[in-house]
């Protein structure tokens, strides 16, 4: 059955715009249809408040999938692996991050999967692109909001800027 899922991109190390391109193509293999929010620029979430981390250029994805969770979070990590992922301590800088924010209304808690994704509510990098692609779509408990929702009333006030880039021009063509 085709399932509906929102995939949070990161990345900031690198060529992080190439990264986040090389994310939505390895999407496009595995995936019905991809839509790309804009692309927002804005500092890292670290540890700790002195850790300084290159700045992040992030985007949410729209996917149509038949796989269940647990492939598409395979599939995930595989594109990780391609973009020269390194898995070191969390917080730390990254070439490309793929997190997967909803898998239609699935809610689920296992050691390799969390959806919705934890704390996605608290992080207006995730929910400003998202809001951007999809206001109303809705987030399962515990968040039980739409994204437009979610990010009224988010206490994450993080200066995001919204780039020139695209990640994708119209559906299934990739800008490069």
């Amino acid at each position: 059955m085709m399932q509906t899922a929102y995939i949070g991109l990161g990345s900031n190390l690198g060529d992080r715009l190439a990264r986040l391109r090389q994310a939505v193509a390895g999407l496009h293999r595995i995936a019905a249809f991809v839509r790309c929010s804009p692309v927002y620029e804005g500092s890292a979430h670290t540890l700790a408040s002195n850790d300084m981390s290159p700045d992040f250029l992030n985007a949410v994805v729209e996917i149509r999938t038949d796989q269940s969770g647990m492939d598409l979070l395979e599939a995930c990590q595989n594109i990780e692996r391609e973009g020269a992922r390194c898995r070191r301590v969390p917080y730390a800088p990254r070439t490309i991050d793929l997190d997967i924010l909803t898998f239609g209304g699935v809610t689920c808690s296992t050691d390799q999967l969390i959806l919705p994704h934890p704390r996605l509510q608290e992080r207006r990098f995730v929910l400003q692109p998202w809001f951007d692609l999809a206001p109303e779509a809705y987030i399962p408990s515990p968040v039980d909001a739409t994204v437009s929702a979610a990010l009224a009333d988010c206490r994450d006030k993080a200066d995001l800027v919204r780039t020139p880039w695209l990640l994708m021009m119209k559906e299934n063509e990739i800008s490069v």
